[in-house]
């Protein structure tokens, strides 16, 4: 069953149904925030909408141009409205709508739930209604709303205040005529904490609000001394997230930094990759009119926005890791998978990946094209090589089955504890039992999570991950008893049918069941893309 906090089955349809109607895949376009942050005005929206217009990025699908914080006045007037600050924008921002829009793009726009933004300018706490009516009066259809100063309501948690004012947020704009695409910033305010309880509760009901999860912390702004860093620390708190997105809810890692010259070109076309490989936002935070054409080749590269816009809208997961490599995979629409590889090391490296990991038959053929080239590889079966991905680089490719029966897809890949982010792991010291370590050795760590409910790993699929009820957790034959049938909740929570327990990651790498918590530390697990949600 899913967590007390979460909607009943035909609900949560509903209100999946109508985030789609509202934003049908992820949005693609241009906010300033981690490039220019306060240093905003009129010019630098219009210069960038022309630069898009001309560089080829409108026509490739970014068609969002999304102000963020300190455009307003430092008060309100006298009846509440909020007015943009006459300096930065001398024509106004219903103007820059229209200009905008003429040129076929949408504006968007940055408010605060709390009292002030996080710049210090006034919020929208008490005034939901008065700047919901004045963002669709000036033509805005897109608002993201920050968490900065949001004071706990007498006798609330923390929590709970949140839910009150972003479920509020969600009433005002779903009863607009033309409801705006809501960004919730509200679990950034909850993660990378000792115990992630509230972030996993935050992310329960985010997409009961909207459409977008910004799920933690903001990525590298301009002069950042190591932003390769602070991608990948957004990175590896998206592959915790996984079981959230669905088409019309998106996880939102944060801006695309394409033009940083602490970046190599080869980390630059890895976010780029990995935020497309994800179905995330792919939002622009750089100087527009100055990208060089290596970075306009990758931001434009049809292929890799295809997998973005992707209907099923999948979030990758990973297949596999070790201290050098993740492997990513996912299901596209048509019938492909895709196979995303990140070379997390400072040199450049090879691999080979068995087709199994990703799911897929190891008896059957299929066609394999590169999505940075374009280039067809030939057929492949049983493993796939690939050669020379540099230091930090991402390869992408995707795999065509020769056949219809070889479409068939079993949910591979690891199994991983989202706060410790250690691994389930079979081949123990102790013989059959599974244990929790760092996620570096892909031969004991992959799982099959079957349609009849068993997980068994790739290397001995013949066992079963098994929960006795009174000791540890083993693999053993396979007899389809329930103690070797398992659930998996939008909570995280994986429970075994037999015992009625859920997984958990003990201390020295001991793994038990015990009695199933709400989202505590040790019993929330990301599997792999595909596992079936009860």
């Amino acid at each position: 069953m899913r967590s007390q906090t979460l909607l009943t089955a035909a609900a949560a349809i509903a209100v999946a149904k109508a985030s789609k109607e509202v934003l049908a895949t992820p949005p693609m376009g241009f906010n300033n925030w981690a490039r220019f942050m306060c240093n905003l005005n009129e010019t630098l929206f219009t210069q960038t909408a022309d630069a898009m217009a001309s560089s080829g990025l409108l026509a490739a699908g970014y068609d969002r141009i999304n102000l963020d914080d300190c455009w307003m006045q430092m008060s309100r007037t006298d009846n509440g409205t909020l007015l943009w600050d006459t300096e930065k924008f001398p024509q106004g921002l219903p103007w820059l709508g229209r200009y905008l829009k003429e040129k076929g793009f949408h504006l968007g726009i940055y408010q605060d739930a709390g009292t002030q933004t996080c710049g210090g300018y006034p919020g929208s706490l008490g005034f939901e209604q008065i700047d919901a009516d004045t963002f669709t009066n000036w033509g805005i259809d897109y608002l993201k709303l920050d968490g900065c100063n949001v004071p706990t309501a007498p006798g609330r948690t923390d929590v709970e205040t949140y839910k009150d004012i972003y479920s509020h947020w969600h009433e005002i704009l779903s009863k607009q005529a033309n409801p705006l695409i809501f960004s919730e910033s509200a679990p950034a305010y909850f993660c990378g904490t000792d115990n992630l309880t509230d972030w996993y509760t935050v992310m329960d009901w985010l997409a009961d609000n909207g459409e977008l999860a910004r799920h933690s912390y903001d990525v590298a702004t301009w002069g950042d001394a190591n932003p390769w860093s602070s991608i990948m620390s957004n990175y590896d708190q998206q592959i915790r997230l996984a079981r959230y997105q669905s088409p019309g809810f998106f996880n939102d890692p944060d801006f695309l930094v394409s033009d940083y010259p602490e970046l190599t070109i080869d980390e630059k076309r890895s976010q780029f990759a990995l935020w497309a490989s994800f179905s995330a936002p792919l939002i622009i935070s750089a100087h527009i009119p100055d990208l060089g054409k290596d970075e306009l080749a990758f931001l434009t590269n049809k292929d890799l926005i295809d997998v973005d816009q992707d209907a099923l809208s999948q979030q990758a997961t990973l297949a596999s890791r070790d201290s050098t490599w993740d492997v990513l995979t996912k299901s596209l629409g048509s019938g492909d998978r895709l196979l995303t590889v990140l070379n997390r090391s400072p040199a450049a490296a090879s691999t080979s990946i068995p087709l199994a990991q990703l799911g897929l038959s190891s008896t059957c053929n299929f066609a394999v094209k590169d999505l940075w080239t374009g280039d067809a590889t030939g057929l492949v079966s049983g493993e796939f090589k690939i050669k020379n991905v540099p230091s930090h680089g991402t390869v992408v490719y995707r795999l065509t089955p020769s056949k219809n029966s070889c479409k068939t897809v079993i949910p591979t890949g690891l199994i991983m504890n989202t706060f410790s982010m250690t691994c389930l792991t079979a081949g123990a010291a102790k013989g059959s039992e599974v244990s929790s370590a760092s996620c570096n050795f892909p031969s004991s760590q992959v799982w099959q999570v079957k349609s009849d409910g068993s997980i068994r790993n790739l290397a001995e699929q013949s066992k079963c991950l098994t929960d006795s009820g009174n000791g540890p957790i083993t693999i053993a034959p396979c007899k389809g008893n329930p103690n070797q049938n398992w659930s998996y909740a939008l909570s995280g929570d994986l429970t075994n049918e037999g015992t009625g327990k859920c997984l958990t990651e003990g201390g020295n790498g001991q793994i038990t069941t015990e009695t199933c918590k709400f989202e505590t530390n040790s019993q929330v697990y990301a599997l792999p893309i595909g596992a079936k949600l009860q």
